[in-house]
């Protein structure tokens, strides 16, 4: 099992920068990929990045590319999400996962999720 506790949200203005961390505990010693997902009111959750365990492959979906970054720390058991230019619409709950691979995160295959992390964006 793998215990994934996400923190760094809260309220920013529009323009702003914030940086959620995702701490991992329990079986850490699997490869896992990581990754982040958001989900705003009313929506379905939606990809936002993911990492592979060495760190060397990154992917970033289309809609925040460019604003947002993602790395990990293995030796913390921490991955980030670096956000910056944050609009309105990045308003949501921000999930990290788990998973074998990067791909199977990015098909909404991961193993373990986070309880999320509420970011508010203000006009």
């Amino acid at each position: 099992q793998v215990q994934l506790v996400e923190s760094g949200g809260g309220l920013v203005q529009a323009g702003g920068s914030l940086r959620l961390s995702c701490a991992a505990s329990g079986r850490t010693d699997t490869s896992y990929a990581m990754g982040w997902f958001r989900q705003a009111p009313g929506k379905e959750r939606e990809f936002i990045a993911t990492i592979s365990w060495s760190g060397f492959y990154t992917y970033i979906a289309d809609s925040v590319k460019g604003r947002f970054t993602i790395s990990r720390d293995n030796a913390k058991n921490t991955v980030y999400l670096q956000m910056h230019s944050l609009k309105p619409e990045d308003t949501a709950v921000y999930y990290c996962a788990a998973g074998r691979s990067s791909t199977s995160i990015r098909r909404f295959q991961s193993d373990y999720w986070g309880q999320g992390t509420q970011v508010t964006v203000s006009s």
